[in-house]
């Protein structure tokens, strides 16, 4: 008896939620739901797919609301028209109507090329932004040749507050668009300096239009 009860302990957060790990079967006989939060870590719940022909600009500008607390948003092969052109991100309070709220990030960058000789970790100074009202770039320069693209994710958190700042987090892998082609992963974290709730988020390139790729947005329960 002390065995089980233990096991059962080990199973629950000191929240009383239950883990993934309590959840060891392969079929559940006469359940049909788990209830939303039950389960340690959320859900994650597609909320629009929007996909990449040419496009200028990709824009959410419904669907960010206080519905959830954080956002993701997954690019699936971002190809640029152009080459080195930088994926950008830029931000709104009206629901796309304008664009532009002051942001703060930085930026940094690991690369590695084909041969594995040349690697190096850096910090991008000349792709941070500082109180910027412009859209800013979350990439290095994208390769254009036609198995070159950008793939990667956007965090941002309770957009909807209005007591503070709202933060965001990026990560993106590329194949870069220089001479020597490297694998590029970049890191970006920031805060877009409103009180006032974000609810649209537009993307872009700095160069060029999107010639192809995915972006899926999820609210995150």
């Amino acid at each position: 008896m002390g065995t089980i009860t233990r096991t059962f302990a080990n199973n629950i957060t000191t929240s009383g939620v239950f883990k993934p790990t309590a959840f060891n079967n392969a079929s559940f006989d006469n359940v049909t739901a788990v209830p939303s939060g039950a389960v340690e870590g959320g859900n994650m719940v597609l909320l629009s797919t929007q996909t990449a022909s040419g496009s200028s600009s990709i824009s959410f500008t419904t669907g960010i609301d206080s519905t959830y607390k954080e956002y993701m948003f997954i690019f699936n092969n971002i190809h640029p028209s152009t080459n080195a052109g930088k994926f950008r991100l830029i931000l709104s309070t009206d629901g796309g109507s304008s664009y532009g709220v002051a942001t703060t990030t930085n930026f940094f960058e690991a690369l590695v090329d084909e041969s594995g000789s040349a690697a190096t970790v850096r910090y991008e100074n000349g792709d941070h932004v500082a109180l910027s009202t412009s859209a800013f770039p979350i990439s290095t320069g994208i390769g254009s040749d036609n198995d070159e693209c950008l793939s990667g994710f956007l965090h941002l958190f309770e957009p909807s507050s209005s007591t503070f700042a709202k933060h965001f987090l990026t990560s993106t892998n590329l194949a870069n668009g220089s001479g020597t082609t490297y694998t590029v992963s970049t890191r970006v974290g920031g805060y877009v300096n409103t009180t006032s709730a974000i609810n649209a988020v537009q993307f872009s390139l700095s160069l060029g239009n999107i010639d192809a790729g995915t972006i899926q947005m999820f609210g995150i329960l």
